[in-house]
């Protein structure tokens, strides 16, 4: 039997053209998300002061199964798609695992990170609506510079709201950010009424996606022939990542295996989502027996141990509610290295997912996350970001079960980017001042007390 390649790519021809929207064929559809003015399911109407109009039809979209990849963002992904399927050889011969370990690597572009998938449509959709500025936010940096090249692709003016903590920790992102001429602000900033209401109440608050959120949405919604875009959360975006699935659905068929377990760090579920999209379909539509893995960080556990309520998905409380698994809009995130993963809440599809027990979660502290992302360095010769160590740490666990257990599993997870942006994370796990925090309830209670009661 010829021995599977170490990589494998497919054909620039078998680079699927259209996204898989997986709420066509879930059995029992999310809840719907609310306009908090009126207390009902949100329209396209309501939505459109905020996204593009072709983003708000596909935000709200349960029905139409395939939605075809415009042609200027199919010739985009030609640049840096198809990703490589890797088997991970030296990983399997270190753990001495039966296993089989195999991860979609997508971090062969400028902004590391599989964010570029959904950032050029995003992009697209809003230069052909003839819209001439964005905002947006962005946590650990990997969506504000993907977003800040398909900017600069179409000519677009954007502003990047980014996390304060990570964007002190990561002066670097903001200089490529600004290469693609995204101009970037701490936030909480004293720019908008919502960061100036945060910093009046907490002068050092070192920021959060949801916050970054609000200031996003402020300045969008208050600009001339502006919009803002989010890079995971939204049903939009794990329809644009779904492209991460199918093309290692199509890798993984024309080697002639399938995962018995798929596995991805979750923060807000856009790379999760996308990953698992036509996995799922197979385990939902014909009964297949494969199990999703989610890997949270324990200083930011919305799946672990959040609520499945209504919330708002900014801080500012000014954005539509969803129902998911959340910790709270009123939340404050520890100023560790899991930079992306640090939203308050997960996708609703996501959620919903778990809820309905088709997959399941677990969650780690950072320090074992950066022995995994060091020990598989070392091996594998990429330098992962801090939150695609979260889905190498659950595949090495998953993987010495298969040792204890003698099964022979094929797993499948998803390296979501790299990490050479990250070095300050690094250098304090090597240094041994990299410190772990797992909130406890009482540091969660104010949170959930932030709830909106419905």
């Amino acid at each position: 039997m010829t021995k599977i390649p170490y990589r494998y790519y497919l054909s620039e021809d078998e680079i699927p053209k259209q996204w898989y929207n997986l709420r066509a064929d879930m059995k029992e559809q999310h809840a719907p998300i609310i306009n908090p003015g009126t207390g009902k399911p949100a329209t396209v109407v309501d939505l459109e002061p905020v996204f593009a109009t072709k983003l708000a039809e596909q935000e709200l979209d349960n029905t139409t199964r395939w939605f075809d990849i415009p042609d200027e963002v199919y010739e985009m992904y030609k640049v840096y798609r198809p990703s490589p399927l890797i088997r991970a050889y030296n990983l399997e011969k270190y753990l001495d695992t039966p296993a089989k370990i195999y991860y979609k690597f997508e971090g062969n572009n400028t902004s590391g990170s599989h964010k570029l998938n959904s950032a050029i449509a995003q992009a697209y959709y809003a230069k052909d609506q003839g819209l001439t500025k964005l905002t947006t936010e962005t946590g650990a940096g990997q969506w504000g510079t993907a977003l800040s090249e398909a900017c600069s692709y179409f000519g677009i003016d954007l502003t990047v709201f980014m996390v304060k903590v990570s964007y002190e920790q990561k002066p670097f992102r903001k200089a490529i950010m600004e290469t693609f001429d995204g101009k970037v602000i701490a936030s909480p900033s004293d720019t908008t009424q919502v960061g100036r209401q945060i910093l009046a109440e907490d002068p050092n608050n070192s920021g959060s996606l949801g916050t970054a959120i609000s200031e996003a949405v402020e300045l969008a919604v208050t600009t001339e022939n502006c919009r803002y875009v989010l890079g995971s959360v939204l049903n939009q975006v794990l329809l644009h990542q779904s492209i991460i699935g199918l093309e290692a659905e199509i890798a993984m068929k024309n080697l002639g295996v399938y995962p018995d377990v798929v596995i991805g760090c979750a923060g807000g579920g856009s790379n999760l989502g996308g990953l698992i999209a036509p996995f799922m379909r197979e385990k939902i539509v014909n009964g297949k027996n494969i199990d999703f893995l989610a890997v949270e960080p324990a200083s930011c556990p919305s799946l672990t141990r959040g609520k499945y309520a209504y919330d708002f998905c900014d801080t500012g409380k000014i954005t539509p509610m969803a129902k998911m698994y959340t910790l709270g809009s009123g939340f404050k995130p520890s100023a560790n290295h899991a930079g992306g993963l640090r939203y308050h809440g997960m996708s609703p599809i996501l959620s919903k997912l778990y809820d309905d027990g088709l997959m399941r979660a677990t969650s780690y502290t950072q320090v074992p996350v950066f022995e995994a992302a060091k020990t598989f360095a070392k091996l594998e010769t990429i330098l992962p970001a801090p939150e695609s160590a979260h889905a190498i740490k659950g595949a090495m666990d998953e993987a010495l079960r298969c040792k204890e257990a003698g099964e022979e599993k094929t797993i499948l997870f998803g390296l979501t980017g790299t990490g050479y942006f990250d070095m300050t994370a690094y250098a304090a796990f090597n240094d041994g001042t990299m410190n772990d925090h797992v909130p406890t309830d009482a540091e969660l209670k104010p949170g959930f007390d932030s709830l909106p009661k419905l």
